[in-house]
């Protein structure tokens, strides 16, 4: 289980526009990578849209925003397109990445068991630290909560 102060996993996966994306060529940057279950669902989209709407306050940070659900690349892109999303969304279609930030879980969903995506957002810093880790995200509010944390 990843915790504050450990070393953040680095992360190959592909874009949404299809190119390898690493997450270590940010190092020396601030990155928000905050995970979503699905690409254009109610909640993912209330999240995804008010990091869009805060997005220049991110920017005046230095902070890089960074999505991460395990749509394909065709379902991110449409994603970003449909909302105008000014930031990198990741394809982690094995959810190799998910398990290995620990977000991969059992959840209940209509009183069934199933493995899903936990809504969970880290914050790592310069150094490739995780600096925050919120877990279990409630999607409506959280982009202001992750700016006030900064």
């Amino acid at each position: 289980m990843l915790k504050e102060g450990d070393k953040a996993p680095d992360i190959h996966l592909a874009s949404d526009t299809g190119e390898p994306f690493r997450l270590s060529s940010l190092k020396g940057q601030k990155v928000v990578l905050y995970f979503y279950p699905r690409a254009d669902t109610p909640g993912c989209t209330v999240e995804a849209c008010e990091f869009r709407d805060t997005s220049k306050k991110f920017a005046k940070k230095n902070v890089a925003i960074i999505g991460i659900s395990p749509d394909a690349v065709k379902s991110q892109a449409k994603f970003k397109d449909k909302f105008s999303l000014p930031f990198t969304l990741l394809c982690d279609v094995d959810k190799a990445a998910a398990q290995a930030y620990g977000v991969y879980k059992e959840k209940n969903m209509y009183g069934k068991k199933v493995m899903g995506i936990e809504r969970t957002t880290f914050i790592i810093d310069e150094d490739g630290r995780i600096a925050r880790i919120f877990p279990k995200v409630k999607a409506q509010g959280h982009a202001e909560q992750i700016l006030a944390s900064l």
